[in-house]
């Protein structure tokens, strides 16, 4: 048997496993990683280890202790507070900001983890002051910066146009950006509706009130209308200093990681190492919040993919599919291919590589060369939804005080699952079977 099918049987035994135990995945991939590599394709350790991707931990290390400090001195209920009153108080309205936001982000440059990194916290803060399901609040982040991500200016659309102006290909910036944004929002729509959306729009929140802990439930009141006021503790609107240096410092993060593009990583640590030197009593323990079971679990399953791609497991189903006879069908399981092996790997790393693998279902005729990328690209990075992508687990990691790790993980591997089997289908049937 070769080594393709051997990385690929593991990756089966790896999710079953996870899934029906409670054992962390990364634990498992490191396991997996360390046996496939060594035994199935000869690597010694030094080369698996150094298939870690130490970008995505730190960003969840840096990230998560910076947020563990600003949720700690009251920070994040400031923001919160003041994001409320930006829109007058309506709670239906909190989760298409912060799609908005990170589809902005991402439109305008920003790379999409970091966009999902600095809008992430904040949203599911709002997700757990105000009773709005985290999953949705969580997903509607993930997909916001999916939603921007192919944009001309945008990395994932850089990526893109620049492999299919290499390939010979059409100009389709357009055609890949509006087609991710329309199925992001429909997407996002969907959630809206089914995770309790239609709740969401009889509630308001009285934008002169603010609360005063995080931990303070918004007590239920009736008004007329049948429309439901959240009304909480009243406290002073000023800033105290911390609060306005931990501002400062993610204003600091922002500007340093999307217009400097510098590691958001580094970046957030470093503010965290500041702000706690700064006040080194309060902040002592904020290192301890880091959501190191993410960090095991990304750490662990960037590892296993490393030895996935180096097994060659990833190009010998693409070959596969594209020698098929019948280009449409050979398309489907493309998009499949970029779908699975993006939840579990980078999304940019995927894309130069999956691409000119379908060159030959696009020479063949009668596949549109803008919509069949788009069908690729769109398939690819739906599925970072998933808690094993950096994006999946910087929700899982700053997952609400209102549902436990345990529960919330399950929840975005389900809905991970549901998009990874039933998102590539749909955008290859939306962009390619009709044969536009």
């Amino acid at each position: 048997m070769g080594p393709e099918y051997v990385a690929i049987l593991a990756l089966v035994a790896l999710f079953v496993i996870g899934t029906l135990l409670p054992v962390n995945m990364g634990a498992l991939g490191f396991v997996a990683a360390w046996l496939v590599g060594m035994y199935a394709l000869g690597l010694d350790e030094s080369e698996i280890i150094g298939g870690l991707s130490g970008d995505l931990v730190l960003t969840i290390v840096g990230v998560t202790y910076l947020f563990a400090i600003a949720n700690n001195n009251g920070t994040v209920d400031l923001i919160v507070a003041t994001a409320v009153r930006a829109v007058g108080g309506r709670v239906a309205l909190i989760p298409w900001v912060m799609f908005a936001v990170t589809a902005v982000l991402t439109g305008v440059g920003a790379v999409s983890p970091a966009a999902c990194a600095i809008v992430g916290p904040i949203a599911l803060g709002f997700a757990g002051r105000y009773g709005i399901n985290p999953l949705m609040m969580g997903m509607f982040v993930v997909h916001g910066a999916q939603g921007g991500g192919f944009s001309p200016i945008s990395i994932y659309g850089s990526v893109t146009n620049g492999v299919m102006a290499e390939a010979g290909l059409p100009n389709s910036e357009l055609v890949i950006f509006f087609s991710s944004l329309v199925v992001n929002l429909l997407m996002a729509t969907l959630l809206f509706v089914l995770l309790g959306g239609r709740r969401l729009m009889g509630m308001r929140i009285d934008p002169s009130q603010e609360n005063a802990d995080q931990e303070d439930r918004a007590d239920g009141g009736s008004s007329g209308g049948g429309t439901t006021t959240l009304t909480t503790k009243p406290t002073s609107r000023r800033a105290r200093t911390d609060q306005v240096l931990t501002l400062v410092a993610f204003l600091g993060v922002a500007t340093i990681a999307l217009a400097l593009e510098r590691n958001i990583g580094f970046v957030a640590i470093t503010a965290a190492v500041l702000l706690t030197m700064a006040s080194p009593t309060q902040n002592s323990g904020a290192v301890k919040q880091v959501a190191w079971p993410t960090v095991l679990l990304v750490a662990g399953v960037s590892t296993y993919a490393f030895v996935l791609v180096e097994a060659g497991s990833s190009e010998f189903v693409g070959r596969w599919a594209a020698g098929l006879g019948a280009a449409a069908i050979g398309a489907l399981i493309l998009c499949y291919v970029g779908g699975i092996v993006s939840a579990f790997a980078s999304s940019t790393a995927l894309l130069p590589v999956i691409i000119p693998i379908g060159l030959p279902l696009i020479a063949e005729g009668g596949i549109s060369a803008g919509l069949f990328v788009a069908a690729l690209a769109v398939s690819s990075t739906i599925v970072d939804v998933s808690p094993f992508s950096t994006n999946g687990a910087l929700m899982l990691a700053n997952r609400p005080d209102s549902i436990g790790e345990r529960d919330y993980y399950r929840q975005i591997l389900m809905y991970a699952v549901v998009v990874t089997l039933a998102g590539p289908l749909l955008v290859w049937a939306a962009l390619v079977l009709p044969g536009w």
